[in-house]
């Protein structure tokens, strides 16, 4: 064995001596769910690390790296795979894919808050889940290079099935309504107001308008709930008497 070789060796044992128990099972965890061997563990230590005072660096300069990277991947990917759509259905899409509730439903399904480090005591945020996996995509991007990165998220995390089922998902109602009325030249309005429930809650009450007329209403916890109900009641009225939007067998996201 020539003397390169031998330090090589002898590098690669010492720096994995200087994993952890907890580093050293993640690692196998990693090639497991990956497929691929890890370079560098602290990347993805870095990555399932919250934010706390005594916890620098934590996950959230992987979560913007990664949301980025998973941008460039989705963009180039709808840009290969749909070629006779245009610019507002790619935009579409993008935006499902990488909406808030597919990467948390990602994360989720990935069990990301499993991997966390010292979570005890620790209340997690609805949106972590998403967090995390945008972390994880940034700390494979540093670790393995983006064609590799890209090869595993396609392959294993966000494949081209998984893509092909957010085609006809409405992500969001309010969003829908809206170019349609701007494409036929209607008159959109929301008008809100609160409530006090027989359980003395408050509540949000929407009303929808098209030009004069009055086509839907709802109530929900939040204004932003309210209205996006409110929309999804409106957009099934509308779609019903004149279909609206030729897109089958539609599902609310």
């Amino acid at each position: 064995m020539n003397i390169k070789r031998q330090l090589q060796l002898f590098l690669k044992i010492l720096k994995e001596k200087e994993l952890s128990g907890e580093e050293t099972k993640k690692k196998n965890q990693i090639k497991k769910l990956l497929g691929f061997k890890t370079r560098n563990i602290h990347f993805y230590t870095e990555a399932f690390t919250l934010k706390s005072p005594s916890q620098k660096p934590n996950y959230e300069r992987l979560e913007f790296l990664g949301d980025s990277v998973l941008n460039t991947v989705v963009s180039t990917y709808l840009f290969r795979n749909y070629s006779q759509k245009n610019e507002g259905f790619l935009a579409q899409m993008k935006s499902k894919i990488v909406s808030r509730n597919t990467l948390n439903g990602l994360g989720e399904k990935l069990k990301l808050t499993d991997w966390i480090i010292g979570k005890e005591n620790i209340v997690l945020g609805q949106n972590l889940s998403g967090n995390l996996f945008e972390a994880f995509v940034g700390a494979i991007y540093l670790d393995l290079g983006y064609e590799t990165c890209e090869k595993i998220i396609l392959d294993k995390l966000l494949t081209p099935q998984m893509i092909k089922k957010l085609e006809n998902k409405v992500i969001s109602y309010k969003s829908l309504l809206l170019e349609w009325t701007q494409k036929k030249k209607i008159n959109l309005s929301y008008e809100t107001w609160e409530e006090t429930n027989q359980d003395k809650y408050i509540v949000f009450c929407t009303r929808i308008w098209l030009d004069k007329e009055k086509v839907a209403n709802a109530s929900a916890s939040s204004k932003k709930k309210s209205e996006e109900k409110a929309a999804q009641r409106a957009f099934y009225a509308l779609n019903k008497k004149q279909n609206i939007l030729e897109i089958p067998n539609i599902t609310s996201g």
